[in-house]
């Protein structure tokens, strides 16, 4: 099945990813790199918004496991995400990318509050948008923000990177029989217990309003413009 060019997307990234070869924290360098990957995509008309997790730093949902309460754990998890999108923001802008910042919660001092006035106008500008606080409400993942947030900006569609190079029938790393699948159906994709690569009720969002999703490595070089000019790279949730 021949895959669409798109026009605009999100770009959904964990916050391991931004670790590098580290354990915590941020790599200048492996931002540095990502920013190169976008510029390319950029490069061919595409616009893009990015929604970071902030893994790399905190993780909400562990730590309302260990007696946090589940809000308060959840918005420290937010404030993660700001982290990654302050460095993020400001190491693509140092490599001759713009970006600017948005967040989803109110924090005039730090960056602008989200709307999609103002997104939109920043993506028109040529700007890579660069999202924090998910949803800014607690209980909800960045997947899910990554979903509703490529609703409200009518991206073409969410791609997600991973370290994998798309979705497995069981986890590649302690199956060597794993198979990859090319396309996957949304239905597949939220009943199979095995495929938890995004989080279900970001599935379930997508699958209500036909929005797809692209599961892909971002270790591979290219990857990025590769999957937004249409090619068969990673697996398409549909």
């Amino acid at each position: 099945m021949t895959r669409p060019r798109f026009n605009r997307i999100l770009l959904k990234l964990s916050g391991e990813a931004l670790m590098g070869q580290g354990q915590f924290g941020i790599d200048p360098a492996a931002v540095t790199g990502l920013a190169e990957e976008i510029a390319a995509a950029k490069g061919q008309g595409i616009e893009l918004c990015l929604v970071v997790g902030g893994g790399n730093i905190f993780r909400g949902m562990a730590a309302a496991a260990k007696g946090f309460d589940r809000a308060t754990a959840d918005y420290m998890g937010m404030l993660a995400t700001l982290m990654n999108g302050l460095a993020v923001t400001d190491i693509f802008n140092d490599c001759g990318l713009p970006a600017h910042l948005l967040t989803s919660l109110e924090i005039n001092q730090v960056a602008d509050q989200f709307t999609q006035r103002r997104a939109v106008h920043h993506l028109e500008k040529g700007r890579v948008v660069v999202i924090g606080c998910g949803t800014g409400r607690p209980y909800l993942t960045t997947d899910t923000a990554a979903v509703n947030l490529a609703l409200e900006l009518d991206c073409d569609a969410v791609c997600k990177v991973t370290k994998v190079d798309g979705v497995y029938d069981k986890d590649p790393a302690k199956h060597s029989d794993a198979k990859k699948f090319d396309t996957l159906s949304f239905q597949q994709a939220v009943e199979n217990p095995q495929i938890s690569v995004m989080d279900k009720a970001a599935l379930g969002l997508a699958m209500e309003q036909k929005k797809p999703v692209i599961i892909f490595d971002l270790h591979k070089e290219d990857n990025i413009r590769r999957v937004a000019s249409g090619e068969q790279i990673g697996t398409l949730i549909s």
